[in-house]
């Protein structure tokens, strides 16, 4: 809402793992400019009349608002603002399947990254869930080139201080007692936004043996 207030005849694209997440999204960013306080503080922005569904609506001034589910189509339309909002829900991140991390990033590739417009942005929102997540994959390739560079936001609940994050929500005895419960690989990847291999770098799994003489 703030980005098509400063900018309202900019295109957005806003995804999340399913359709109707990212609509209840564009609903409330819609809600919000067609506000009286919003008007106030960006009075030559408003909705146009004929186009104001809560998934996809424009501005008076031709910016758009384009609201979509994972694996969903964005043929004929142009981002300079992407946003993706948890891309992976926790029903199909929790199989552990590397095809279900594999799909969205061929997503990703293959639909909304080429709507960026030149001069757009991306921004991820997500939890970690593994080293193959969407997150991932887009900083393990974009590494390869150096072309496309990214700004990483962690936020860890035990920072590296050793200080919770937000001690007046989650507090530093609570997390504690958390990590102790959960397997290493989901307290890493889930609260401390560190994913972790599954096998070490330099003994694998494969190379243990069970020697029965001593």
């Amino acid at each position: 809402a703030w980005f098509l207030g400063r900018f309202p005849h900019k295109k957005v694209i806003q995804a999340s793992n399913t359709g109707e997440l990212a609509v209840g999204f564009g609903r409330k960013v819609r809600n919000l400019v067609d506000s009286e306080d919003y008007k106030s503080l960006f009075p030559s922005v408003g909705l146009r009349a004929d186009s104001k569904a809560a998934g996809r609506w424009s501005t008076s001034a031709g910016g758009e608002y384009f609201a979509i589910g994972v694996g969903g189509t964005v043929t004929g339309k142009g981002a300079d603002l992407l946003i993706i909002d948890d891309p992976h829900s926790e029903q199909e991140a929790k199989q552990g399947n590397p095809a279900v991390f594999d799909n969205v990033y061929e997503w990703f590739t293959s639909g909304p990254r080429q709507r960026l417009q030149p001069g757009g942005a991306i921004i991820i929102v997500m939890t970690r869930w593994s080293k193959r997540d969407l997150t991932g994959q887009i900083l393990k390739n974009a590494g390869k080139d150096g072309v496309d560079q990214w700004e990483i936001i962690d936020f860890p609940a035990i920072m590296p201080s050793g200080t919770p994050l937000w001690p007046a929500f989650w507090s530093k005895t609570a997390l504690e007692a958390l990590k102790a419960e959960l397997p290493v690989a989901k307290w890493e990847a889930q609260y401390q936004q560190n994913p972790t291999s599954e096998e070490g770098a330099i003994i694998k799994r494969e190379q243990w043996s069970l020697w029965e003489k001593d």
